[in-house]
């Protein structure tokens, strides 16, 4: 039988592979003979790796990897991963399922944000993560989180329709009730009380996904991953070649 530590290792290992994968495709599309012209010359993703030791200030310790761009077709985004260890504090242990049993803890994941320089083109926010509480081989719980959300500055219906068809898809091939119960999460998550509106036009969002078989979990998240790197990206290059004005630009810089 796979022990908790292999498992551990086969899932940082997919998130730096979907790291990978979802900067060769902004890559490909800093590339593209279609964008707009912007002034700014096709960037390349700069990769910025650290390390953290334990100490009396951060009682954990891991490694990961910022990805970061800066280019003609996206003016700034950040691909990162990290995979960490350590033991929760005394203020959280109490707010993490299983961890006020055993606050040993083991999290690896992948984090992204992108803005993209057109205001035609939506920004979209992208992470997943696994959780491993309690001892290293016997844990206490062990969940998945995640999921994606598109926040355009004029929402497009077919791009709306087409986001969510995409995400729709993939959760049908796991249970029917993760897209209406994620859909559902995502909307309520990411609301904003101060403007009584949602942030964009939402997506998918999951937590604590750690009911049934394991694999079947890690799974689905792996396929939410792809997902992203499917639709995102085909969103992006449907609107490269689209102008914009001084107004639609100083819309885009206010939302």
């Amino acid at each position: 039988m796979e022990s908790w530590t292999d498992r551990c290792t086969r899932v940082s290992q997919w998130f730096r592979h979907l790291r990978d994968d979802i900067c060769a495709s902004l890559e490909a599309l800093e590339r593209d003979p279609n964008a707009v012209d912007t002034g700014v010359a096709p960037a390349q993703v700069v990769r910025t790796p650290w390390q953290r030791e334990k100490s009396a200030e951060h009682p954990t310790d891991g490694q990961g990897e910022m990805s970061l761009i800066r280019g003609k077709v996206f003016e700034k985004g950040g691909v990162n991963i990290s995979t960490v260890q350590g033991e929760f504090s005394e203020k959280f242990r109490k707010e993490i399922p299983g961890a006020d049993a055993d606050p040993r803890f083991w999290a690896s994941g992948i984090s992204l944000v992108i803005h993209p320089f057109s205001p035609k083109i939506p920004a979209v926010h992208m992470n997943t993560r696994m959780l491993r509480i309690g001892d290293p081989e016997k844990p206490t719980r062990v969940w998945f989180g995640g999921g994606a959300d598109l926040t355009p500055m004029r929402p497009v219906e077919q791009d709306t329709t087409d986001f969510h068809a995409a995400f729709k898809t993939t959760c049908d091939q796991f249970h029917p009730d993760y897209y209406p119960r994620y859909k559902q999460w995502c909307d309520e998550y990411f609301y904003l009380p101060h403007r009584k509106e949602p942030r964009g036009i939402g997506g998918i969002f999951y937590d604590y996904l750690e009911e049934g078989d394991w694999e079947q979990n890690f799974a689905f998240t792996q396929a939410v991953g792809r997902t992203f790197n499917e639709i995102y990206p085909a969103l992006v290059r449907r609107h490269l070649s689209e102008s914009w004005t001084a107004e639609d630009r100083a819309h885009q810089r206010m939302r």
